[in-house]
């Protein structure tokens, strides 16, 4: 008798690395060989291109294929307004709202205004849901359709031109960031903007998660400054109450929002990607120059073995934010696309702590993504390598920065 297991796998496109993607479709190709085990696997993603290759590959009696897009519109509205009424429901028993709240014209007109899109139904419920007391208000914001913004003067303006699925959900988006800006006058508005961009700059252009607690000691901002930024960003961001949890968007559709210029067109909430990336690699490299130091896990025993070391130790003395710092930096200066030169910040970083971070990288494991970076960076500087000379250290003994790879030999690993 054969065992029926069911997968789902939401949003495959998330995945990090393509070749991850390539590997999990497959080994579900090759699941049909398995002969006590059946297996039912309900799989969503956007069309990106390795995941169409990959179905590609699969024989077409073994899969079916829904695009969303071609499933007939009175279907997906129904099911957005299923999911409105539901979450509706919800938020005016938790507001304590009048019963008929807020009524079958309503929702027939968030479903128009939804235009087929779950995210933009999602958020708008997000939004609601975070007015509380005026959860009403919020609702009434939503429902404003006819209205464009003019940041230049903060007033609206009415437009007959069409609007299409994305102008919606961008929107949407810049309804929720604008109504989550505090009423404060323009002078001190301009620099709670600035927070607003280098704390959701930061957050949508991490390489890995962090939570709230790491990013804060990551951006050069008041940690005061981004614990509020963040709690007016509900409706977008997956923000744990436990601040120790990672943050994460609820759709990557924010993140492409707020990188094009086009669709993001205040020039308050557009965030520039390679800035935002030159800003994270500045950051990341002070941090790394104000936490890493020799024996940074106070071992003091040249040779010890990563294997015998606890390894709350080693997640006590390199927390969180820096071994993120550590392990993406270069990434962030590659995105950036900054040309490296004497005597800037990565080489006066390098010349004072390369053993540091090589050591650190050691401890986590993770020597291999030094290797890489200097592999990277090596042809980046304007000038040739300096060789440095064989140095000795606890944990290191490093033999030339410009060989390429670097040859070590790491005791730790």
């Amino acid at each position: 008798m054969s065992i029926l297991l069911y997968f789902v796998i939401d949003a495959l496109d998330e995945c990090d690395d393509d070749r991850n993607i390539q590997v999990i479709l497959s080994l579900f190709a090759e699941a049909r060989s398995l002969e006590r085990v059946q297996l039912r696997i309900f799989m969503t993603s956007r069309p990106e291109i390795p995941i169409r290759y990959g179905v590609q590959e699969l024989p077409d009696v073994e899969h079916q294929d829904f695009i969303l897009h071609n499933i007939a519109q009175e279907i997906v509205d129904d099911d957005i307004s299923k999911f409105l009424e539901q979450h509706l429901k919800i938020i005016r028993r938790e507001c304590q709202l009048a019963v008929d709240w807020p009524g079958a014209h309503d929702i027939r007109r968030l479903v128009q205004s939804a235009n087929g899109l779950f995210i933009w139904a999602a958020t708008a419920c997000r939004f609601i849901r975070r007015g509380k007391l005026f959860a009403a208000d919020q609702l009434s914001i939503i429902l404003k359709d006819d209205y464009v913004t003019d940041y230049s003067t903060d007033e609206t303006s009415t437009t007959d031109s069409a609007i299409t699925p994305e102008k919606q959900l961008d929107k949407i988006y810049i309804t929720v960031l604008k109504y989550s800006a505090p009423k404060y006058r323009k002078s001190v508005r301009k620099k709670w903007y600035k927070v607003l961009k280098e704390t959701i700059g930061s957050i949508i252009l991490l390489f890995s998660p962090l939570s709230a607690n790491s990013l804060v000691k990551l951006p050069h901002a008041t940690k005061q400054g981004i614990y509020q930024t963040l709690d007016s960003l509900h409706a977008l961001l997956d923000i744990p109450e436990d601040q120790n949890r990672p943050l994460r968007l609820h759709h990557p559709s924010f993140r492409d929002f707020l990188l094009d210029q086009r669709r993001c067109n205040d020039p308050n909430l557009w965030v520039d990607e390679k800035r935002a990336h030159q800003t994270l690699a500045d950051n990341c490299i002070r941090l790394m120059s104000n936490s890493l130091k020799q024996d940074i896990c106070r071992v003091d025993a040249p040779g010890v073995l990563v294997t015998g070391t606890e390894s709350s130790r080693v997640e006590e003395c390199l927390p969180p934010e820096v071994q993120y710092a550590c392990i993406y930096w270069s990434q962030h200066v590659k995105k950036s696309g900054t040309k490296l030169c004497d005597n800037d910040q990565v080489h006066q970083f390098l010349k004072a702590h390369l053993l540091h971070w090589l050591e650190a990288l050691s401890w986590m494991r993770k020597v291999s993504e030094g290797i890489y970076a200097i592999n990277y960076l090596e042809p980046k500087c304007s000038s040739k390598p300096t060789m440095l000379r064989i140095e000795n250290y606890p944990t290191i003994l490093l033999f030339r920065l410009a060989i390429v790879p670097v040859y070590t030999h790491l005791s730790m690993i």
